[in-house]
């Protein structure tokens, strides 16, 4: 018998532009909702990020979860760089309220450090 606790496997949807960064190795973070389908996420758990309505994926492992309050809170706790190196901090806080809204900020906030993982993983 194992000790070791199983492995999870998180199927969640990215916009291009987001996928693209995760893809890449340069999006370090991901920021998501507080939602109860996420409450177990820990590190060691995998994440398959798609582009939906394509075949575009990739496999990333989870480093570590942290919650916050908000998402300025997770911006200024995790750096804006990790988040999107591409965008500035006003401009992202702009982007994510405007992907989830403020009643779902109101649930809590997500910061997901993530690492790209082999593609035979």
């Amino acid at each position: 018998m194992s000790d070791t606790p199983a492995t999870t496997l998180y199927e969640l949807n990215l916009f291009q532009r987001y996928f693209d960064l995760v893809a890449s190795g340069r999006k370090t973070i991901e920021v998501r909702v507080k939602y109860p389908k996420l409450e177990g996420l820990e590190a060691g758990d995998l994440i398959r990020f798609r582009v939906k309505d394509t075949d575009q994926a990739c496999l990333v492992r989870v480093l570590r979860v942290a919650e916050y309050a908000s998402f300025a809170d997770l911006l200024d706790g995790e750096g804006p760089a990790r988040v999107n190196p591409a965008s500035t901090r006003e401009e992202q806080l702009t982007n994510i309220r405007a992907i989830y809204g403020l009643e779902k900020e109101s649930l809590g906030a997500l910061a997901i450090e993530i690492q790209l993982t082999a593609p035979d993983a």
